[in-house]
């Protein structure tokens, strides 16, 4: 499908708009379900080559609402981590099909959901226990994996960063920050990649307003908006999306 073509435009501008108020005020967690969202009408490389520039602008505007409030020992070890999983990421990507790409998608939108169900309902206990720095080593080695491959990697963040006792504006703050330099690092790969194009480029132009727009309404929500009910709508999002990725690439 033609990345220029209104079907793919409307579908993208509510992506956008979800990924900036997830980033902006709910810990980047469900940001990913716009790249899921966009791979259902292109293929995946091109969705989040779409994505990933807007993610950029989405991080650059939610740093000054967050500025300092990070937790910085729990940000560097993430970050720092986070170097060899995108390295990883970068490997599988190069040497996989599309089909593989949606059916790895598919599978982290479908896990993340069961993860956070299970959780909800006692069946999986979070750990009691203060996690060490080979917790924070894993969870940012998982981090750059998964956000390279599928902009995902806010599950492998909340995991560590949430057993740390954070406060909510602390975790917010830290996410924006982490994620911020991940993306820097990702965006000369997928160009090395040839994963952007002049045709994503110039849709990402077109699709600014509703990064900024998202981004302002997520910084708002972060004080407003029960985390309850933003989330029973992204799990729903990414049940549907996740199941028809994973359809598409077995079929």
């Amino acid at each position: 499908m033609d990345p220029l073509g209104w079907t793919v435009f409307a579908v993208a501008v509510p992506a956008v708009i979800f990924a900036g108020i997830s980033k902006g005020g709910f810990g980047s967690t469900a940001a990913f379900a716009s790249s899921s969202i966009l791979a259902l009408v292109l293929d995946p490389a091109t969705a989040l080559g779409i994505m990933l520039p807007l993610l950029m602008l989405i991080d650059l505007a939610s740093l000054p609402p967050y500025w300092r409030r990070w937790s910085w020992p729990e940000a560097r070890l993430l970050m720092l981590a986070g170097l060899p999983g995108v390295a990883l990421g970068a490997l599988v990507f190069e040497i996989t099909d599309p089909d593989a790409i949606r059916l790895l998608i598919g599978i982290v939108c479908l896990g993340f959901v069961a993860w956070q169900v299970a959780v909800a309902k006692g069946v999986v206990a979070p750990s009691a226990r203060d996690p060490g720095p080979v917790i924070g080593l894993a969870s940012g080695i998982a981090v750059g994996f998964t956000s390279f491959v599928s902009h995902a990697g806010g599950l492998a963040a909340a995991i560590y960063l949430l057993g740390r006792g954070l406060g909510k504006t602390a975790y917010q703050a830290t996410t924006v920050l982490v994620f911020w330099a991940i993306n820097l690092v990702k965006a000369g790969i997928y160009a090395g990649l040839g994963i952007f194009s002049r045709d994503t480029l110039t849709l990402d132009l077109w699709l600014i307003p509703a990064a900024l727009f998202g981004t302002w309404l997520g910084v708002r929500a972060h004080h407003l908006v029960p985390e309850t009910l933003f989330f029973r709508v992204t799990y729903a999002l990414l049940s549907v999306t996740g199941a028809k990725l994973m359809w598409d690439a077995l079929t």
